[in-house]
């Protein structure tokens, strides 16, 4: 369906990255002309059928016609060698599902795929 072609992303990142014990990244999103109450992202991280993480951040209330960012901070899961491993040698299937709620209601689902292999 085209209207899903954003809704999935491929990161490449360096066998590096999987040494990190935290992460930021930053969220920037507008608000129509309803309040929003309980705005909030839960995101789950898997590497083939392991779960490795899930995050889960909520912004609460935004006013109607606002522009707004919000930093989250990721404390990354220690990994055991041979899992870190695994995930640089099987690019992409690391993969992540991001579900983002508006006053209790799932608005929005992104999937992502990762590779930690050099380019």
């Amino acid at each position: 369906m085209e209207q899903d072609v954003g809704r999935f992303i491929q990161y490449h990142f360096s066998p590096a990255f999987l040494t990190l014990r935290e992460i930021g990244a930053t969220l920037e999103f507008t608000v129509g002309g309803k309040a929003v109450n309980r705005f909030r992202l839960i995101e789950r991280h898997y590497f083939r059928d392991q779960l490795l993480k899930t995050f889960d951040f909520e912004i609460g209330f935004c006013i109607p016609y606002s522009r707004n960012t919000c930093e989250h901070i990721y404390t990354l899961p220690e990994l055991d060698a041979h899992t870190v491993e695994e995930m640089i040698a099987s690019p992409f299937e690391t993969k992540s599902d991001s579900f983002y709620f508006a006053n209790n209601k799932l608005i929005m689902h992104h999937k992502a795929e990762y590779s930690f292999c050099e380019r």
